[in-house]
C-alpha cells in the first residue's frame, strides 16, 4: 500500500538543533510518522521531549556543544547504546549572524561556519559510517534556506554556509548512493516563528514579504515538518542530492 511508504514505524531519527521551534517541529513530525527520536542541542530539551512522547514515541535528549566536532562520536555511541541502530539524521543545528560586510568579524564568521557547515559535514560522516555498518542504508536531511539560491545583505556567512549546504548535499549524495544512503536538503522560505517575530510585527516589512510570496502567507513549522518527513520516509528512496524549497513559491517569482 502506498501509505505504508510514508511511515517510519520502527525507525530511529537523530535531529540536531532539537530545542529550537523548527527542531521541535521536525522531531514531532518524525515521531508522528512513527520514529523514535534522539534530540541534540546545547541545552536540555524538555519541551521537545514532551512533544515527542505525547505521540507515544521514545525520546533521548543529548546536550552537547556542536560548535566543535569533538562530541559527535560520543553522541553517536550513546544513541546506538540506547536504540541499537539509527536510520535518519536531520542536520538542523545552525545560527545566524547579521552585520554589514565591512563590520563582519572573523569570530562571527568562524562560529557560524563551524556549526552550519563543519558540524553538518562531520555529523553526516559519522552517521554514514554507522549506516554502512548497519548495512540497511539511511537518510540524511540537511536544512538549507532560500538564501541558498540568491544573495541578500548583512548575512554574508549565512549566505556562504547555506549555499555550501546545497553543494555538500549533492556531493554526499553522489558518494553514498551506492550504500543506499539518501542525502537531500530542505530549504525553508519565510517561516513564522519566534526567530522572525520582529519581521511579522513590522507592518511595512510584513506586508512587503507577504506580497512577494505567491501563496500570500508566511510558512508554518508544519510546512517544514512535512517536507522533512517526506525525505525521510521510503516514498522518497529514489530522490538523492535534491534541495526541496518550501517557500510558498518565493523562488518561482
Amino acid at each position: 500500500m502506498i501509505l505504508d511508504q510514508f511511515r517510519l514505524n520502527g525507525k530511529v531519527a537523530m535531529v540536531t538543533g532539537a530545542s529550537s521551534v523548527l527542531g521541535q517541529g521536525i522531531c514531532r513530525g518524525l515521531a508522528e510518522a512513527g520514529a523514535d527520536i534522539i534530540g541534540v542541542d546545547y541545552v536540555e530539551m524538555p519541551e521537545t521531549q514532551r512533544q515527542v512522547e505525547s505521540t507515544g514515541r521514545k525520546f533521548l535528549g543529548v546536550a552537547a556543544n556542536l560548535l566543535n566536532i569533538e562530541p559527535i562520536q560520543g553522541i553517536l555511541n550513546h544513541a546506538v547504546r540506547t536504540f541499537g541502530e539509527i536510520d535518519i539524521l536531520v542536520n538542523n543545528a545552525g545560527i545566524l549572524h547579521k552585520a554589514d560586510v565591512l563590520d563582519f568579524t572573523e569570530k562571527d564568521w568562524d562560529e557560524l561556519m563551524n556549526l552550519n557547515m563543519k558540524t553538518t559535514f562531520f555529523f553526516s560522516q559519522a552517521l554514514a559510517k554507522q549506516f554502512i555498518k548497519q548495512n540497511k542504508g539511511g537518510k540524511i536531511v540537511n536544512i538549507a534556506s532560500i538564501l541558498s539560491f540568491h544573495g541578500d545583505i548583512r548575512v554574508s556567512s549565512n549566505i556562504a554556509g547555506k549555499n555550501g549546504i546545497v553543494g555538500l548535499t549533492k556531493m554526499l549524495a553522489n558518494e553514498w548512493a551506492k550504500y543506499n544512503i539518501n542525502v537531500n536538503a530542505v530549504a525553508p522560505g519565510y517561516i513564522a516563528s519566534n526567530h522572525t517575530i520582529a519581521l511579522q510585527e513590522n507592518e511595512e516589512k510584513n506586508s512587503d514579504i507577504i506580497n512577494k510570496i505567491p501563496a500570500g502567507r508566511w510558512g508554518q513549522i508544519e510546512d517544514i515538518e512535512g517536507a522533512v518527513v517526506f525525505l525521510a520516509v521510503p516514498a522518497s528512496n529514489y530522490i538523492n542530492g535534491h534541495t526541496l524549497a518550501v517557500d510558498g513559491g518565493w523562488l518561482a517569482r
